[in-house]
């Protein structure tokens, strides 16, 4: 996740920092400096368009605004994908949790989706608010940073919690042996284990509900680092039109991206079969919900 300094946007999230490298090597003063009603400056103009002072003859944009925006359209793609792909906080938690859990797929569809569309919202609208109000872009990245800390120690928290309590099920599910003597004489064993006899059902259902309002809450407070900075401001120099069409590229790239991951990954996992290892599922999840969580807040990644 990002922190704002002065004289530098530091993007967070995995990639978050070689996209900016990529996309905007001199571009962080200007950022800084920028307000939104004396915005002097285009994104990306120097080293992706040429500047031409003349209208297109149809009465419509001038081309060099026509051009911005195609650029400005597939770099929305572009980062859509790439944030998505590079950042495993965007897939590993419902690639884990639908196999520990066995969620069917269109429930595992349904929360994807959700949470995708929290996550992507909450920038979006305070990408607007800060347009309406003609809020400062290192103002809101500092924002945008600070609500990239809480969502990291929030899955990290998560999964410490989940990985707690999947070894505790691994434990409860172990099987152990009880002797049985006969009237006859003979003795023998029988293996078994007590968790489904003491499971409440209702505790079971209400764990099955709760788990996923933990994510959609975790992914709200997960920020989109590159929406902001790199596309919604410089699309809103153009038109209203423009900026709602490079937020809606950015976004059903970035939610198709994350569905595909997904739904890849369980394929791939449902061919594997783990046999005694199935009971230590929730325990796994759990642990890779908790590094997960780690390397975001103590790597930068």
């Amino acid at each position: 996740m990002g922190t704002a300094g002065s004289g530098t946007v530091r993007s967070g999230g995995v990639g978050g920092r070689r996209l900016q490298g990529l996309l905007l090597p001199n571009s962080s003063n200007a950022i800084q400096r920028s307000h939104l009603p004396q915005m002097n400056f285009i994104l990306l103009k120097t080293t992706l368009c040429v500047q031409i002072k003349r209208f297109d003859g149809s009465g419509g944009l001038p081309e060099t605004m026509s051009q911005e925006l195609s650029i400005l359209a597939v770099t929305a793609a572009s980062i859509g994908f790439l944030h998505t792909l590079f950042g495993p906080d965007h897939y590993l938690p419902f690639i884990v949790l639908a196999k520990a859990r066995k969620w069917r797929l269109g429930k595992t569809v349904f929360i994807t989706s959700l949470c995708g569309l929290g996550h992507i919202l909450s920038s979006v609208l305070l990408g607007l608010a800060g347009i309406v109000f003609g809020i400062a872009v290192s103002r809101l990245t500092g924002l945008e940073a600070f609500r990239g800390t809480i969502a990291g120690w929030l899955i990290t928290g998560f999964g410490f919690a989940y990985l707690v309590w999947g070894i505790r099920q691994a434990l409860r599910q172990r099987e152990h042996s009880h002797p049985h003597a006969h009237e006859n004489g003979s003795h023998h064993h029988h293996l078994h284990a007590h968790l489904h006899q003491h499971a409440h059902p209702h505790l079971k259902e209400r764990g099955e509900n709760m788990t996923p309002w933990v994510l959609f809450i975790i992914f709200v407070f997960g920020p989109c680092e590159p929406l902001i900075p790199i596309l919604m401001y410089p699309a809103a120099q153009h038109s209203l039109g423009g900026m709602l069409l490079v937020t809606g590229i950015f976004g059903f790239v970035t939610l198709s991206t994350m569905l595909s991951i997904v739904l890849l990954f369980l394929r791939g996992l449902d061919q594997l079969p783990l046999g005694r290892m199935e009971r230590f599922s929730h325990a796994l999840a759990g642990a890779a919900l908790f590094l997960c969580g780690l390397s975001i807040q103590l790597l930068g990644l």
